[in-house]
């Protein structure tokens, strides 16, 4: 039932500000992570859609919050990517004040998910997110993805020391494998997104 609630997801609007995203009512979980992690391709796979998130080979392309209603309350929001985009500083500080903005005055987000790329876990920009999700409270799920550029070995050993890493944050926070081209994982991301939104599900 849960998947294929999340394949009705749609677009529904961009933001350059706060002033112009919708009603701040229900239920949001927000996508964020480094421009170049993979984030665009783990939400068309979640959502069994190949276009919803726009993917480009130019990392950088997600400049604005972009929302995606899925049922009711329920949205979606990809956040802009940040860290690795080739453009000027004047434009990352616009992009991260977006972020700041929206992630200390959202009221209906009620979690994170955090995407890494396998190969290159836990960047500064993941540790300033972890660190504010600790800080603010905010439940957090990392998708460690493009887990199909390693062995099965190798990407489990990459989750073994992320999770041990982290032990001593004082957060609710998962961590699991995720591979877009392979399908890998989407179970067990809908199984956090619906514990996350579960209020207003069992309405």
């Amino acid at each position: 039932m849960s998947n294929k609630l999340y394949h009705q997801t749609r677009f529904l609007i961009s933001a350059a500000q706060l002033s112009g995203v919708p009603e701040d009512q229900g239920f949001e979980i927000a996508f964020a992570g480094r421009s170049n992690a993979g984030k665009s391709s783990a939400i068309n796979t979640l959502t069994t859609q190949k276009n919803l998130a726009r993917t480009s080979k130019t990392p950088g392309r997600t400049q604005l919050l972009n929302f995606f209603t899925i049922s009711g309350q329920l949205r979606f929001v990809d956040l802009p990517g940040y860290g690795y985009a080739k453009v000027p500083e004047k434009t990352k500080k616009q992009w991260y004040q977006l972020l700041e903005s929206y992630l200390h005055n959202r009221e209906s987000l009620c979690g994170i998910i955090l995407v890494m790329d396998i190969r290159h876990p836990l960047t500064d920009f993941d540790r300033q997110m972890i660190a504010w999700c600790e800080h603010s409270r905010m439940p957090l799920h990392i998708l460690l993805t493009k887990a199909d550029k390693l062995k099965y070995g190798a990407a489990k050993n990459t989750l073994f020391k992320v999770e041990r890493e982290l032990e001593t944050v004082d957060l609710e926070i998962s961590v699991q494998i995720f591979s877009a081209l392979k399908k890998l994982g989407v179970d067990e991301a809908h199984a956090i997104f619906d514990s996350w939104f579960s209020p207003e599900i069992s309405l």
